[in-house]
């Protein structure tokens, strides 16, 4: 396919100010946007015999959402540990099970989180896990985007060997499938990761000149221990140790003191919020509105699905904007355009992604098309509001990934789904059959 026009739709294309294109077209030539606006706005001449057009009647495009923090292959473990808090999830009943994962297993809980990610509109994830080229085999044949890091445990036997198969996987992989894969480093968080580690981290950082993807401040116990170890909280603690010098994509950021936020801004460190994963494991509320307030770019992520259940970024979004209103008692707390930024653009600038996240001349086309003739998104007094508060996963008709259509009537055309769900049950029994 040299050309993909994409007719008769409403636009929402994140360019800022709830700014909507009513009965717009979108031009697509190669993987990048050529243009976007409203009828007429195809250049006399760009049509051609290889172009191929999408009646989007009844539809609204906008930018793919962005999962800013996840585990891909945690799909394996959904719904094996639920109603835990977060250390005794992790060092009773996740950990020793992810002992027991194969190469194989990581395969196909990737293909697993991508198939159901694709579905709901995910365009881009930012990964951190183990057996991360079979991560990358699974992004680079399904067509999706990724950031991709090795999760490393610093206070783990296997700490050594996750540095060495780090610097290897950021030289090979940054920039692999076309551009649609990059690295970071992926050091777990403070207080899994000694200073002398997270020292030997961020060499490998400056090599390769790539960003860190950490947990940051997720839970109380976190904190508690960091302070105990260092006599300062874990912001402030990375940010003595030179971490914070480095893009950093932090996760959580749920317990912050102001000095936090204050170093948070300073340092241009990015934060992903992850709503639900923090209200399941009851590790706490992120100050978002603050954190926005002070200028710190905020995307959203799902974590894992072993602690949210699902990939669905809609729902996140919509949790997100709801959760804020009513902790914060303020209506206008996360409005819906701020909730849309948060699930595309922002997380776009926290990956480093060039030119993702807006449907605009020159970005790459990561596009959804939502398919608004139902009956929960009638009548359409307010197409943006709808988007976070009505929409569900099931409405995302077609899914564009770097120009090319990955999603098309809701079927994922770059993955045999009954193959997927087949090698997933079969690993997932293995895990607990051993």
């Amino acid at each position: 396919m040299d050309k993909l026009i994409i007719k008769n739709t409403t636009i929402i294309p994140m360019t800022g100010n709830n700014h909507l294109i009513m009965d717009g077209e979108i031009g697509i030539e190669g993987n990048k946007i050529s243009f976007a606006g409203a009828r007429g706005s195809v250049p006399e001449g760009w049509v051609n015999g290889n172009t191929e057009v999408i009646d989007a009647r009844g539809m609204v495009a906008m930018p793919g959402f962005i999962n800013c923090h996840t585990h891909a292959a945690m799909t394996l473990l959904r719904s094996y540990a639920d109603d835990l808090p977060l250390m005794e999830w992790l060092e009773q009943r996740i950990w020793p099970l992810e002992a027991r994962l194969t190469a194989e297993d990581v395969y196909w809980g990737t293909m697993l989180c991508i198939l159901e990610m694709l579905k709901s509109g995910t365009t881009t994830f930012a990964d951190m896990y183990f057996f991360m080229d079979d991560v990358a085999r699974a992004v680079e044949e399904t067509g999706i985007r990724a950031s991709l890091s090795r999760g490393m445990i610093g206070l783990a036997p296997t700490a050594q060997q996750a540095l060495d198969e780090t610097a290897v996987f950021v030289e090979q992989w940054n920039g692999a499938a076309g551009g649609r894969i990059t690295t970071m480093v992926g050091p777990h968080a403070p207080h899994t990761c000694p200073p002398d580690y997270l020292t030997k981290v961020m060499s490998i950082a400056e090599k390769n000149n790539v960003g860190v993807h950490i947990h940051l401040a997720e839970t109380r116990t976190e904190v508690d221990d960091i302070k105990k170890l260092y006599g300062k909280t874990p912001v402030r603690h990375l940010n003595d140790l030179g971490l914070l010098e480095f893009p950093v994509l932090g996760a959580h950021c749920v317990h912050l003191t102001e000095d936090d936020i204050k170093i948070i801004a300073d340092k241009k460190v990015g934060v992903a919020h992850n709503p639900e994963s923090n209200m399941k494991l009851a590790s706490g509320v992120a100050p978002v509105p603050q954190l926005l307030s002070e200028g710190i770019n905020v995307g959203l992520g799902t974590d894992g699905a072993a602690s949210n259940n699902n990939l669905d970024m809609l729902e996140e979004m919509r949790t997100a904007a709801l959760l804020h209103k009513v902790t914060a008692m303020e209506s206008k707390a996360i409005p819906a355009y701020q909730a849309l930024e948060m699930a595309t653009v922002n997380g776009s600038r926290i990956l480093g992604l060039d030119r993702v996240g807006m449907i605009t001349p020159g970005y790459k086309a990561d596009i959804l098309l939502i398919d608004f003739e139902k009956p929960h998104l009638y009548p359409k007094h307010n197409i943006i509001a709808h988007t976070v508060y009505a929409a569900q996963s099931s409405d995302i008709d077609t899914v564009i990934v770097d120009g090319r259509i990955l999603v098309k009537g809701g079927r994922v055309l770059t993955i045999n789904e009954g193959e997927v769900l087949e090698n997933v049950q079969r690993c997932a029994d293995r895990l607990l059959s051993d």
